[in-house]
């Protein structure tokens, strides 16, 4: 059982959903990075999604991007990730953490080399954007066996046809995507998400977690009400992005993540 089993299993027994937030490692600088990702369980966040950034980010908007670039301009690397993952991990042996990302730093490091240092810093999942399942021998069923969850997407586009194979090597939890489109573009609705949900729990046991275009305790505690959970990025590092106080950030992390244990 990883951290993320665990973490589900916990919250299944309290009643509770889950609040996932996302933030890109590194941005605006390491030192800042892992003072936030630090603070973060303490506002009531489950399972971290930690960022790995990358020169040509296709999948996510403008407020990721640049995200991805103010951390590499810094100096972020994948090793640094690594590195501030174990950090964490000092303080923190039970919150989850998933590396979010795409395969060509993993890929030019090699599967095998870091599947090991991954799980060394306490890495618990995967969700690697760029990978379909056509692909699931190079990554996937490798991270798998060394004992890390590997997250898939499903989407508005994925149909009852393309669905069992989304699922069928997934584990830990399933990201919904509520929107089409890229990050941060637009507002997600309950009343579209919660069929949806609905459709993808009818083929897995897995917790079905919803992202994209929440922004507000309003809308994390209505999301995570049609779904076992709500995950927040774009709204998050925008404030990142602004340069606001981490105590702030902190404090806007800790309405979203108190709005969807209210579900």
């Amino acid at each position: 059982m990883t951290r993320i089993d665990a973490k589900f299993a916990q919250l299944r027994g309290e009643g509770r959903k889950a609040f996932v937030a996302y933030v890109m490692a590194g941005d605006p600088d390491a030192e800042t990075s892992l003072e936030i990702i630090r603070g973060l369980p303490g506002a009531g966040v489950d399972i971290i999604e930690m960022g790995l950034p990358f020169t040509d980010p296709m999948a996510d908007g403008p407020t990721i991007q640049l995200a991805g670039q103010r951390a590499l301009e810094a100096g972020q690397t994948l090793q640094k990730t690594l590195d501030m993952a174990a950090a964490f991990r000092k303080d923190d042996d039970e919150t989850p953490i998933v590396m979010m990302g795409y395969y060509n730093p993993i890929f030019s490091r090699g599967v095998e080399r870091f599947l090991v240092d991954a799980q060394a810093a306490g890495i618990d999942g995967l969700i690697v954007v760029d990978l379909p399942p056509e692909e699931d021998d190079e990554l996937c069923i490798p991270a798998q066996k060394a004992g890390l969850n590997f997250i898939r997407l499903a989407t508005p586009t994925t149909d009852d046809n393309r669905l069992p194979k989304v699922l069928q090597n997934t584990s830990g939890f399933v990201y919904y995507v509520s929107i089409t489109g890229i990050t941060g573009a637009a507002e997600a609705q309950a009343a579209d998400v919660g069929p949806e949900v609905a459709r993808i729990k009818a083929q897995t046991d897995l917790p079905v977690i919803v992202g994209f275009g929440i922004k507000t305790p309003e809308a994390a505690e209505a999301i995570a009400g049609v779904a076992d959970g709500a995950v927040v990025g774009s709204a998050i590092v925008k404030l990142i992005e602004e340069g606001r106080p981490v105590p702030e950030i902190l404090a806007y992390v800790k309405g979203l993540a108190d709005g969807a244990h209210r579900a």
